[in-house]
């Protein structure tokens, strides 16, 4: 079995490869990483984005719109992904957003996940049909249950998630009084055997 850190040098380095500066490739290669542990096929999906780079001309976003769509080339999913993550402070502010013909998206997918962390809130992604609830970078729970490669989308739909308990007040009030019986009054017996007691001092 491949190591995380073997598969994020490898993307990092084929991404080099197909022409992207090394700043990008270096979010390439964590992405990647990202997604083999989360268990999406980041390796198959971008494998197969690499195969057909050359041949296949790709559209870029520069300044991403409440509403992004492309009617001719399919959008590339690292420049959309950088420039997401790069504008995601201004973006949050849209609430949603759409995005119409991205080329694999599963690599655009990571770029969201680590916008959930910058912005310290949950994202919800839907890629077509396949739902995607992306948690601070640290989780994805999602309703894809396979590790087919996607080639493109029809529309992506970003939601960002204002922070919330999941639990009422009453529940919580029930922990905080639990948690108070931990506390104990102070007696002499306790402040004789408590930690650093008996000790002298002889400077």
């Amino acid at each position: 079995m491949k190591s995380f850190s073997e598969i994020e040098t490898i993307a990092k380095r084929a991404s080099r490869a197909l022409g992207y500066s090394w700043g990008i490739s270096e979010e390439v290669g964590k992405n990647i990483k990202l997604l083999e542990m989360f268990g999406i096929s980041g390796v198959k999906n971008f494998n197969a984005f690499c195969k057909e780079f050359k041949g296949r001309k790709f559209q870029n976003i520069t300044l991403i719109a409440k509403k992004n769509h492309s009617n001719n080339n399919h959008y590339c999913p690292i420049t959309t992904g950088v420039n997401f993550l790069d504008q995601v402070n201004i973006l949050d502010e849209l609430i949603d957003l759409e995005f119409q013909n991205i080329a694999f998206p599963l690599l655009f997918l990571p770029f969201v996940s680590r916008a959930s962390e910058v912005i310290g809130k949950k994202i919800f992604l839907k890629l077509d049909n396949t739902e995607f609830l992306l948690n601070f970078n640290q989780s994805i729970f999602t309703n894809l249950f396979n590790n087919n490669v996607i080639n493109s989308s029809k529309m992506i739909h970003i939601k960002f998630l204002n922070n919330k308990d999941s639990f009422g007040e009453s529940e919580w009030k029930n922990l905080l009084t639990l948690s108070h019986n931990t506390f104990v009054d102070e007696n002499e017996g306790l402040k004789k055997s408590a930690a650093g007691a008996g000790l002298t001092d002889n400077d």
